[in-house]
């Protein structure tokens, strides 16, 4: 075997010129674009068009000898680099392909997505079948041409499409989210049909047999990735998080997959993008997958290759080519039934499928009519396989545009005659008020569990009752941690299978850690990508040098993520809180404390009260009897309960306001426990600093001591 050499010297130079400028004009005029208020890709496919054959590589040869590639090295080197960045593409996509939306908007956008891929895809296919031969790469793959043209109508491009609802404030609107659910029905179906028609393509003669075992390597493919794919998946994001302690781990992980899965589709003759939409379904399927792994792959993908890759597809359109009449005529022709396709199949699909309003039907295909990149990556495949001439390609990458460039306005007008029912102007209420919510941030949860000697069975702790109800209605994935005695790990691994039985997540992880420094070894785990810590301090402190116990105080103070830490005697089997207190002085952490409240509040049978406590201190007020100040705390006591009041009530929680005047916060608190019977008290507390042991300030550990219900402190400092 030879041992592989670099590329000429001066073919890497002139890849990494061609890298420079064609990401610096690329993302100015992706800049350019989007402040004339269009799609980023717009400006980005344009580079490309203004440095290629186009423009200045026509006007200026010595220009395009160093941008346009002159060689086969060269034109591979770059192709690389641009197959990188539609990778990362299809990535993103596919973390961002939401299959609970597609089921909760399910008869909308299958019957937009549906009319939206037949009408056009009959229409593109008959379109194949009469083109003419000189925009076919090989006239004898008539069929098969005729079928990429048609699958290329049908696709849709959902980057594209998200980027103009989120620039047209439409993203969370139900319009919006019909959109998108519906997209990516469209989209995933046209892809699977696509790499059907690309094993078509492969050179075997097009029969029954042929089609049919394209069908079937991609519905094998698909089968084989939602099972065994998705065990692997979760297995080695677990075996990562959990074992691994080199930086961007996860990041590394989720890019060796993906090209893995890449590698599977090529060599099963489908194409490498294929692979990576697929497996960015899948990542996006993991709750456990924090969310910068996402911020960073978008960054990757949007910042840097996918401009590269548009440019790259630009460059390779020759505009003086299609001036002659003929092609202006064929590319007029092939826009007009893009437009027309996508346009009334989705109309069509919307009114009798969906059974919606005509303005609604028609905002759909509106949306969907745009193409984007999703079409650039269609035209580039069908070029690369042969399929596509020079020339068919170039109509194919206007077409997206154009199509792109419809879109903005068009939903802008037919959106002036689409009004937004009560309930979702509601909804939207509500989501507004929820921002920045700490429960919507928390995904991974760490409850270390302690096996108490002399009990047989798993004990119904608050901590795990609490826990339980918490996570009824979100997607948590909970680890149970037991740290046990050298030669303990059968017993203890028992004691967590009993104990698991108590909670209904999905994701429901048991590990047993033998070890005789047990604080060492919890924030060793914590340190795993973990959002939320949750620890039982059940027993009563008799020592004043600790808040808690010595474990737990430790663990508190230098905990990387939240803690929750739950305190009270062990409750009755059928305990659960019915009445809940929150007491708030307007910060932060009091808010993330009613977040909590909400959250256990998930049955409908609760009631939270959000209580504001305003000191009246005898020997200063009276200085200031007439200057209002105390109706002036009372008037900001009262705006801050009811902005937690309707946070409350937007999350379908019966809340209750209170304002109260006391001498003291805790004295008004433990009255208020025990005159409305409330079973759980929350607070949002900050540790402060100064001190080698856990100090949450005096009122804080009175309310600790004469409580006569359980506490729960939610420390996010």
């Amino acid at each position: 075997m030879e041992v592989f050499t670099a590329a000429p010297h001066h073919d890497v130079l002139t890849l990494v010129i061609q890298v420079s400028i064609l990401l610096f004009t690329a993302r100015a005029l992706g800049e350019l674009a989007q402040r004339l208020g269009q799609p980023a890709v717009i400006g980005e496919i344009l580079a490309g068009i203004v440095l290629g054959p186009s423009l200045l590589s026509s006007f200026f040869p010595f220009i395009g000898e160093w941008l346009v590639p002159q060689t086969k090295v060269q034109g591979y080197l770059l192709e690389v680099v641009s197959m990188i960045g539609v990778m990362f593409l299809l990535l993103i996509t596919g973390l961002e392909t939401d299959l609970a939306l597609i089921r909760r908007h399910a008869r909308t956008a299958l019957g937009a997505a549906g009319g939206g891929l037949i009408v056009p895809f009959a229409t593109g296919f008959l379109l194949g079948l009469y083109l003419p031969d000189f925009l076919l790469a090989d006239p004898e793959q008539r069929l098969v041409f005729a079928l990429f043209i048609a699958a290329a109508m049908s696709i849709s491009a959902i980057p594209v499409i998200a980027k103009v609802l989120i620039d047209l404030n439409l993203m969370r609107r139900d319009i919006g989210q019909t959109i998108i659910a519906a997209g990516m029905v469209d989209d995933t179906t046209a892809w699977i049909v696509l790499s059907i028609i690309i094993g078509l393509a492969s050179g075997e003669a097009v029969s029954t047999i042929t089609a049919l075992q394209s069908i079937g390597k991609v519905a094998c493919f698909l089968v084989l990735s939602f099972t065994a794919g998705r065990w692997l998946v979760k297995r080695l994001l677990n075996f990562v998080q959990d074992e691994v302690v080199s930086p961007y781990k996860l990041l590394t992980l989720v890019i060796i997959l993906t090209f893995a899965w890449g590698a599977i589709t090529q060599a099963i003759g489908l194409e490498a993008l294929f692979g990576a939409f697929i497996m960015g379904i899948i990542f996006g399927q993991m709750p456990r997958l924090p969310d910068s792994v996402h911020q960073t792959l978008q960054s990757i993908a949007l910042g840097i290759f996918a401009p590269i890759f548009f440019a790259v597809a630009g460059l390779k359109v020759n505009l003086v080519r299609l001036l002659d009449p003929t092609l202006i005529a064929i590319g007029l022709l092939v826009i007009f039934i893009a437009c027309f396709g996508k346009i009334v199949g989705t109309y069509i699909g919307g009114r009798t499928i969906a059974k919606r309003d005509p303005w609604t039907s028609l905002s759909l295909g509106a949306a969907l009519n745009a193409r984007g990149a999703m079409e650039i990556i269609i035209a580039t495949i069908g070029l690369t396989l042969g399929i596509l001439s020079q020339d068919m390609f170039s109509i194919i990458v206007l077409m997206a545009m154009a199509t792109s460039l419809m879109a903005p306005p068009a939903l802008r007008w037919v959106l002036k005659h689409v009004e937004p029912e009560e309930e979702e102007l509601e909804r939207l209420r509500r989501e507004e008020l929820a921002k920045g919510s700490l429960v919507a941030g928390i995904h991974r949860v760490l409850l270390p569990i302690r096996r108490r000697e002399g009990e047989s069975g798993p004990i119904q702790t608050i901590e795990a009752r609490i826990l339980e109800k918490m996570g009824a209605k979100t997607n948590l994935s909970v680890t149970l941690l037991n740290i046990a005695e050298p030669g303990g790990k059968a017993r203890s691994i028992e004691f967590l299978d009993q104990l698991s039985r108590l909670f209904s997540q999905k994701e429901l992880v048991k590990k047993v850690v033998e070890g005789d420094k047990p604080a060492d070894i919890i924030l060793d785990e914590a340190k795993k990508d973990y959002d939320l810590m949750v620890l039982g301090a059940s027993e009563r402190n008799r020592s004043s040098e600790t808040l808690f116990t010595p474990l737990v105080d430790y663990l508190v103070r230098l905990s990387p993520c939240a803690t929750m830490v739950v305190h009270g005697q062990r409750i009755q089997e059928d305990w659960l809180p019915k009445r809940i207190l929150v007491p708030t002085n307007g910060t932060v952490a009091a808010k993330h404390a009613a977040e909590i409240g909400f959250s256990l509040a998930s049955s409908g049978d609760e009631d939270v009260i959000i209580l504001n406590v305003v000191v009246q201190e005898k020997d200063t007020w009276h200085y200031d009897i007439y200057s209002g100040a105390l109706e002036r705390r009372l008037g900001i006591a009262h705006q801050i309960v009811e902005e937690l009041r309707q946070l409350g009530e937007s999350r379908g929680v019966l809340t209750v306001a209170d304002v109260r005047v006391g001498p003291d916060p805790e004295t008004v608190i433990m009255d208020v426990v025990n005159k409305e019977r409330i079973d759980l008290i929350i607070l949002g507390t900050a540790i402060r600093p100064g001190s080698d042991r856990l100090f949450l300030g005096p009122r804080v550990e009175r309310i600790l001591k004469n409580a006569s219900c359980p506490v729960i402190l939610i420390n996010t400092s």
